[in-house]
């Protein structure tokens, strides 16, 4: 009878053990997937600002013709492959508009009336503003995907996924980071106006989801 008690308890131990291993293997699924709706809340964001910059600057430059056109292009491809799950796809094609929107301050330069127009320059810095957000929110999906890849291939829990595999094996796309956006990450700084005695100060913070 004692042995059957054990066996009972040794029983009840591991299904305890494996709907544990279970429930967290879930949970940091979700968290994976949660980290991709902030990724996409900010994809969506950047665009409609390049829109609105798009709008607000076509008097003074030609740069929207071709620059829309291929923004809008590279955005379509990467929604397509957001609806037939193509990963892969839609990391390149929104790394690509990264790269483009990382040249506006150059573009900007060969047009002075630009610095004048205070509502370009505003939605200029949003663009840079959501960059700074997104780099953030790639950085939080790949170290979600980092933890739960670690776990689920451990030694008890690879059991359980694989019993599981349906639910719990998933194979998640990093979102790759720029060196640009590294750095950004590492040193991030905002520069408030001069005190009465005229000493710059600087405050280290990081950019609030929205």
């Amino acid at each position: 009878m004692g042995l059957e008690l054990i066996l009972i308890v040794v029983v009840l131990v591991l299904f305890v053990l494996f709907i544990s291993m279970y429930n967290r293997l879930i949970g940091e699924i979700e968290a994976v997937n949660n980290n991709q709706k902030q990724i996409d809340i900010q994809l969506d964001r950047r665009y409609k600002v390049f829109e609105s910059l798009i709008n607000t600057v076509k008097q003074y430059m030609d740069y929207e013709k071709s620059t829309l056109k291929e923004v809008v292009a590279l955005r379509n491809q990467a929604q397509q492959a957001r609806t037939s799950g193509d990963d892969k796809q839609r990391v390149a094609s929104e790394n690509k508009i990264s790269s483009i929107l990382s040249g506006l301050n150059v573009v900007f330069e060969q047009y002075p009336d630009l610095k004048a127009n205070q509502n370009a320059l505003q939605l200029q810095e949003e663009i840079v503003n959501t960059e700074n957000k997104l780099s953030y929110a790639k950085q939080a999906f790949n170290d979600s995907i980092e933890r739960y890849n670690a776990d689920k291939k451990s030694f008890i829990q690879s059991m359980v996924v694989g019993i599981f595999s349906s639910k719990l094996d998933k194979d998640f796309i990093y979102w790759q980071l720029s060196q640009e956006e590294v750095a950004q990450q590492e040193e991030y700084t905002v520069k408030f106006p001069e005190s009465q005695s005229d000493t710059p100060s600087t405050k280290t913070t990081k950019p609030k989801d929205q």
